[in-house]
């Protein structure tokens, strides 16, 4: 999955979509100006392929969130764990909502999936991860989630949540340089509690952050069989879209050059390798997989279901009542 310069497609970046080994895109704040530009720049990247490219963005709320107005304004999901401290029932309804809001915005414009939600629990460690975590008890992380999780799944997204299996147990970003949390596996119980409850209830894909746990397995886990294929699939029992975080990021270098590192990510047992804000990067790493077997087409199941029109969609008594209900996370 690659993502682009602009606001339309190149000429290049039309090629490159055209590779068999590229099955997605993912869309930055850079990507967008308005919503017939977005509208018509997902439709483009739909259209050139048949199956259709899987289209995706982060779109969690706060500081993480690529398209604002005319979208609505999302708080940070932190937001909904101070909220839950004052009034857990309120809380589980507007996390609901709050999912629904999000994907059903996405899919009217078209785009197939948003990263969300975070599901890291907050330990006051990791700066990048910080007022994303929704609280610091893995139990109401794993309620608010599995709430947010239900609401993009009726909005017709699927929830590939993150960073598998925990980055919030570091202080150094994975951006910057590779975090290794030293902590045993019997330490990580809390950590991996939100994912077993969302796996139970169904979620479409997981996303693989780049950090090393050595007390567990020497590689870094988004280049771990251990903890893809033997804990996440095997001993979870998670059957869906195993996903990798962007492999530009210093956390991933360890492997090598950049097709080394997708790679490695993708023999571990992941799925899908991100590949951001490289462009330079982007043909080598295609020329490196140019024989790769695997089956592009498992990103299939994440592609969004019909939807609403935009117009529809805000003329809706649920999108209005959303919207009030979510307005009151701006005071948390």
């Amino acid at each position: 999955m690659i993502d682009l310069k602009g606001t339309s497609l190149s000429k290049q970046e039309q090629a490159w979509l055209q590779e068999p080994i590229v099955g997605g895109v993912i869309l930055f704040s850079r990507n967008f100006l308005d919503l017939e530009q977005l509208r018509y720049l997902v439709n483009e990247i739909h259209d050139i392929r048949d199956p259709a490219l899987l289209v995706a963005v982060d779109q969690e709320g706060g500081r993480v969130q690529r398209f604002r107005e005319p979208f609505t304004v999302l708080p940070p999901m932190a937001s909904l764990g101070r909220f839950y401290d004052k009034d857990a029932s309120q809380a589980l309804e507007v996390s609901h909502l709050f999912g629904w809001m999000m994907a059903s915005e996405l899919r009217a414009i078209g785009v197939d999936i948003s990263f969300a939600p975070v599901v890291d629990i907050d330990r006051g460690l990791a700066k990048v991860i910080g007022d994303r975590a929704l609280h610091r008890e893995a139990e109401v992380v794993s309620k608010l989630a599995l709430r947010i999780a239900a609401g993009m799944q009726r909005a017709g997204m699927c929830v590939v949540a993150k960073h598998f299996p925990s980055h919030a147990g570091v202080v150094v970003d994975s951006h910057e340089q590779l975090p290794i949390d030293h902590r045993p596996l019997d330490g990580l119980s809390d950590d991996l509690a939100p994912y077993q409850h969302l796996i139970k209830a169904g979620i479409e894909g997981v996303m693989l952050g780049h950090v090393q746990f050595p007390e567990v397995d020497a590689l870094p886990a988004s280049c771990s069989s251990y903890w893809i294929k033997e804990h996440l699939k095997t001993q979870m029992g998670f059957g869906g879209v195993v996903i990798s975080d962007d492999i530009a990021m210093a956390g991933a270098a360890g492997s090598g050059s950049f097709g080394q590192r997708a790679e490695a990510v993708l023999n571990a047992g992941s799925d899908v390798v991100l590949l951001c804000n490289s462009p330079e990067k982007i043909s080598g790493v295609i020329d490196y997989l140019v024989d790769y077997k695997g089956d592009c087409e498992i990103m299939a199941s994440l592609r969004g279901r019909d939807c609403s029109s935009w117009s529809a969609l805000r003329a809706s008594d649920f999108w209005r009542e959303a919207d009030k209900r979510i307005s009151i996370l701006k005071n948390e």
